[in-house]
């Protein structure tokens, strides 16, 4: 028997459809419900790919004796973070502020008449174990308190919900100063080059400021460039790329980047193929970063692009290795047994894999191997045919006959496939705005530096896809299920998918080939953005449109990055470049009060907003380059503060015009000098309008 979930169109809630647990959806009538019935809500907030979320559900959510009394004492709520970002955000802050810690699965308990956390935590077993209580004494402990400790609720509330809404206004500070940017870049590059000993993750968000840091002469204990080169290094070569059939794993477990948590999400491999296509740009040109780029596009097209254009947002870590299995196997579908290989390769095919990767008959991961390379050059013919041949283990074909592998869309559809190599991991074939567009723009920056007319058809069918589906009544909408749009855009969205219109903008220009349809569609979405979600009191956008946002408890505006950028700082770049392109000042402005409302927070923890670093460096050294002739060879470099126009009415004998900011520099005649005048501009110590 099903309950609720069983009609949402979110893979995450389906999965809990067959619990025992009455569960359901976020909505007015779940809230009204636990109000009327004195009930409190358990919120379990989670997503499809997350593989303790899938322990839970397969544990304590199924359950029978947990499920009577939670039935009986609670309400119980599923949220996928995937879907509501904004409400994920505000309850993981309240978990912080309890416990110290966050994660998913996010559970978390609510009082029902105003939604006020009270306590919460992360994954519960059944029973006591790992240092952690079982979860029917939590239940029954969460129960108790609620019933009999009131006076001790309400002071709790009261402190929680007072924090909460601290938490959303920042004194605003009037300096934008080149010392800010410095410290906001070394503090960034410290992270990037920081040692571990724990879970490595890619950090895309820090790796990019500490690249764009690397042409600054900084007085810094980091070498910037040794770390940002390391980072691709890292990823390129680790466990957490897939060096048989590409795409990046979530992260590593461990601080050597060998042992993957093998859910593979969109939005980690578009932040990655942009940053590996910039580290060659700016001249780091290691092979492994070449095939990596390449392998992962291949991987997009056979497995996450959907036939209407757009991509899906992940792939689980956990796989079944036989149609009958109860269970799948976390990262079954991604290792290989030493016998296996002695089976699969010739005895020169293994002895060069074990020469180039940690192979060995120990192996890495609970006895099997986890391909992780030594070195970053070509691979030789050898090795790729070796390669090759663990594809056609894996998916029951060469990789070359295999253009398209069709998705399984839960699992029972993993279970009965006719596969011809491994049952694969579920997808979650749902799009999702702001990650497409983080693909998107990555698509579009490995376009402009490797000139692969692939990378360009698939960035733009994907964005093309959302322009003409994404819109319902003139309003931009997050989701798309099967065709439908669902659920409104939020900043991220808006502030991610006007970033891709704009990469998509600067690489059209190396065709010249209709130019402005990026850029005005970029405007377009700019003007919905600043309507639905701009603060005209504090500067800055807010997470969601005021619209949605009575279910509420306070209104976000982050700032802070994660796996992805946050949407202010990602906003704020934007801004400037649209000010540049369009000679629109009051894109400028915003973008001015939006750095000065968080100003208060890069002073005192620049570790926890790079993007809004990344900001500022737009802001203090924006350039605008019009050329004709030599885009080509501007457009290939990295010139990161820098946006181009197309300009045919050049004064006489001109390749090139560099403005700064607000003041242009006086043509330049020679390619050479156009370079000279762009690296200045760079790195210019000045004000904005010096």
């Amino acid at each position: 028997m099903t309950n609720r979930l069983a009609q949402s169109q979110s893979l995450y809630l389906r999965k809990h459809a067959e619990n025992p647990i009455d569960w359901w959806p976020w909505c007015d009538e779940a809230l009204r419900t636990a109000q009327e019935n004195n009930k409190p809500i358990f919120l379990s907030i989670g997503y499809s790919s997350c593989h303790w979320c899938t322990v839970m559900e397969g544990e304590a959510f199924s359950d029978s004796a947990i499920a009577r009394y939670m039935n009986a004492n609670f309400l119980p709520i599923k949220v996928d973070r995937e879907e509501r970002p904004d409400v994920d955000s505000i309850y993981m802050q309240a978990l912080q502020m309890m416990t110290g810690q966050g994660g998913w699965p996010l559970n978390i308990f609510l009082t029902p008449e105003d939604r006020v956390p009270f306590y919460g935590g992360t994954y519960f077993p059944v029973d006591p174990r790992y240092g952690r209580p079982g979860f029917l004494q939590v239940l029954q402990a969460v129960r108790r308190f609620y019933d009999v400790e009131k006076s001790k609720l309400q002071t709790f509330k009261a402190d929680i919900i007072s924090n909460l809404q601290q938490a959303t206004v920042f004194s605003a500070s009037q300096e934008l100063s080149d010392d800010l940017l410095e410290q906001g870049i070394e503090a960034n590059t410290g992270v990037v080059s920081g040692g571990s000993y724990g879970p490595s993750f890619p950090m895309m968000p820090y790796a990019e400021l500490a690249l764009r840091g690397t042409r600054f002469n900084f007085e810094s204990v980091y070498d910037g460039n040794l770390a940002v080169a390391q980072r691709g290094l890292d990823l390129a070569r680790g466990g957490i790329y897939d060096h048989v059939a590409g795409g990046f794993h979530r992260y590593t477990v461990d601080g050597t980047w060998t042992v993957p948590h093998f859910e593979k999400m969109l939005y980690d491999n578009g932040q990655i193929v942009e940053y590996l296509a910039n580290l060659w740009s700016a001249g780091i040109q290691e092979a492994a970063f070449q095939r990596a780029i390449a392998q992962t596009v291949q991987w997009l097209k056979r497995e996450m692009t959907s036939p209407q254009g757009f991509f899906y947002a992940a792939q689980d870590a956990d796989n079944f290795t036989e149609s009958t299995a109860v269970e799948p196997e976390e990262g079954a579908f991604y290792v290989w047994s030493y016998s296996k290989l002695e089976e699969i390769l010739t005895p020169d095919e293994l002895a060069q894999l074990k020469e180039e990767f940690t192979v060995t008959a120990q192996g890495n991961f609970e006895g099997k191997i986890v391909l992780q390379r030594r070195h970053s050059e070509l691979l030789s013919d050898t090795l790729e045919a070796a390669l090759a041949k663990l594809f056609e283990v894996r998916y029951g074909a060469k990789p070359d006959a295999l253009e398209t592998f069709p998705p399984a869309h839960n699992n029972q559809e993993a279970k009965t496939g006719n596969w011809l190599g491994r049952i694969p991991p579920v997808t979650d074939t749902k799009m999702i705005v702001a990650w497409n567009s983080l693909m998107i723009s990555g698509l579009a920056r490995a376009y402009a530096v490797f000139q692969q007319p692939e990378y360009w058809k698939l960035a733009t069918n994907a964005a093309n896809f959302i322009l003409d589906n994404q819109w319902v009544q003139g309003h931009f909408h997050r989701l798309n299920y099967d065709g439908n749009p669902s659920v409104l855009a939020q900043s991220e969205d808006y502030a991610l998918f006007i970033k891709a219109l704009l990469d998509l903008h600067q690489a059209s220009l190396l065709g010249q080939q209709n130019t402005s349809y990026w850029l005005e569609k970029a405007v377009k979405v700019q003007s919905e953005f600043d309507e639905f979600l701009w603060s005209e009191e504090l500067g800055g956008y807010y997470n969601a449109a005021s619209d949605c946002n009575n279910q509420l408890l306070v209104r976000e505006r982050s700032y802070a990055d994660n796996a992805t950028p946050s949407a202010n700082g990602i906003a704020i770049a934007n801004l400037v470049r649209l000010a540049l392109l369009t000679e629109n000042l009051q894109h400028l402005d915003r973008a001015e009060q939006t750095l000065q409302a968080f100003s208060s927070i890069m002073t005192q923890s620049p570790q926890s907003c790079p993007s809004l670093f990344t900001g500022l460096d737009w802001y203090r050294h924006c350039t605008l380059i019009r050329s004709n002739d030599q885009l080509a060879d501007l457009i290939t470099q990295y010139f990161p503060a820098s946006v181009y126009q197309l300009e045919t009415n050049l004064p006489d004998g001109a390749v090139g015009l560099v403005c700064q900011g607000l003041r242009c520099l006086e043509p330049a005649h020679s390619l050479e000098r156009l370079l000279e005048q762009v690296g200045q501009s760079q790195t210019r110590s000045s004000n904005l309008v010096s």
